[in-house]
C-alpha cells in the first residue's frame, strides 16, 4: 500500500471544538524526536527492536490497565514513529483514570543511547510487568491527546532509567504533539489495519523515513 493522504496525515486533522473523549475509533501516529531511528531498525521487511523499542511496544499494550475505556487495535513500532489504533468505548461509571508523570530529565543536544546486545522480532509477545497505580486518578474520560501524552510520558520514564543507570544524559525522545484521523467506518478500519501491518515491509518508501 503506498502513502496515501487520506490514511497517513503529515498534519494533525484534529477538529475545531470535537470531543476527543468520545467514544470513537481513532488512529494515531507519533514520531521520535527529529525522526531518528532509536527503537531498532528494519531488517528482511521485519522490525527488529532494540531495547527502547521493546519498551515502546510494552508500554502501548499496557495503557488499558490506565484507561480502562479504551481497547487498542493494530499497533506497530517502527524505528522513529508508533501507529497505532485506539478505540474509545463510553465511559464506565466508577472508572479511574490515571494519567502518567512527566519524565525529570537534563536536554542533551544530542541524544544517546545504547542499545542492547539482544535483539526480539516484531513476532514476540511482549511482556508485560505489573502496574503500581499512581496517587493521582482523575475520574474524567480521558481524551486521545491524554492519552498519547501519558503513553509518550511512560515510555520515556522507562528509558530515562536506562539513562541514569549508565550516568548518561537523556535528550527528547519524541516529537512534539502527534497525528490523528477518526476513523469512521468499518472498511477505514480495515484499510488502515493493513496499512499499518505493512509498514515494515514498506520502510523504503515511507515518507516518515529520515533520508
Amino acid at each position: 500500500m503506498k502513502y496515501n493522504p487520506a490514511i497517513h496525515h503529515r498534519a494533525s486533522t484534529r477538529l475545531k471544538g470535537y470531543d476527543y473523549s468520545r467514544p470513537g475509533i481513532y488512529f494515531v501516529t507519533a514520531c521520535a524526536y527529529k525522526r531518528r531511528c532509536i527503537f531498532g531498525e528494519i531488517e528482511q521487511g521485519q522490525m527488529v527492536f532494540n531495547e527502547f523499542g521493546l519498551i515502546a511496544q510494552n508500554q502501548w499494550f499496557k495503557l488499558p490497565e490506565r484507561f480502562p475505556n479504551i481497547e487498542l487495535g493494530e499497533f506497530i513500532v517502527m524505528p522513529n514513529h508508533i501507529h497505532g489504533i485506539i478505540i474509545i468505548h463510553p465511559y464506565p461509571v466508577g472508572a479511574r483514570f490515571t494519567l502518567a508523570p512527566e519524565p525529570r530529565f537534563t536536554p542533551a543536544p544530542e541524544p544517546r543511547f545504547t542499545p542492547a546486545p539482544g535483539r526480539a522480532t516484531a513476532r514476540v509477545a511482549p511482556t508485560v510487568a505489573p502496574t503500581v497505580p499512581p496517587t493521582v486518578a482523575p475520574t474524567v474520560p480521558p481524551t486521545v491527546g491524554e492519552i498519547i501524552g501519558a503513553y509518550k510520558s511512560l515510555v520515556s520514564n522507562e528509558i530515562l532509567k536506562i539513562f541514569k543507570s549508565k550516568n548518561q544524559r537523556m535528550g527528547k525522545i519524541w516529537q512534539r504533539n502527534y497525528h490523528d484521523r477518526i476513523i469512521r467506518d468499518k472498511a477505514s478500519v480495515n484499510r488502515v489495519g493493513i496499512y499499518i501491518k505493512n509498514n515494515p515491509a514498506k520502510w523504503k518508501e515511507d515518507k516518515l523515513r529520515k533520508q
